[in-house]
């Protein structure tokens, strides 16, 4: 499987994404510039970069982890839109357009991760198939 990051979909529309909404926060109050925007941002910009770092690790298991992670930073985003727009520090108008792609961008990592997470599964049985029959074939030997 191909870790480019730059050919998913998914990655590309979470950094496309980051510039929304830091666009987007720069509505918020001046005294949620250390509270909401802060972490709103921090989270948007966390979902591609994990992506990104994830990329590049050696394992899949690892990559699995940073694609987790980036996920659970789409997902607070998601939130943190939402709740701004119930302490109407946002509009729903300006917000709503962003937990749609948000949502999209969920639901290509969590298939990118199911997808992954089977392919480890699948691999580990293969493994624990092959170690059986080793053992198998030198119970069989042994007994010659």
């Amino acid at each position: 499987m191909s870790r480019d990051y730059s050919k998913l979909r998914t990655f590309a529309v979470a950094d496309d994404l980051v510039v929304e909404v830091y666009e987007l926060t720069r509505e918020l109050p001046p005294e949620e510039r250390y509270g909401l925007q802060s972490q709103i941002r921090r989270a948007a910009v966390s979902t591609p970069t994990n992506i990104v770092e994830g990329s590049v690790r050696r394992s899949d298991k690892h990559y699995l982890r940073y694609l987790e992670t980036s996920l659970g930073s789409a997902c607070e985003v998601r939130y943190l839109l939402a709740l701004s727009v119930r302490l109407k520090m946002l509009r729903n108008t300006d917000c709503d357009p962003l937990l749609d792609r948000y949502t999209e961008v969920v639901k290509g990592l969590s298939a990118l991760i199911a997808r992954i997470d089977s392919d480890l599964v699948a691999q580990s049985q293969a493994r624990r198939r092959r170690r059986a029959n080793r053992a198998e074939s030198g119970r069989l030997k042994a007994d010659v």
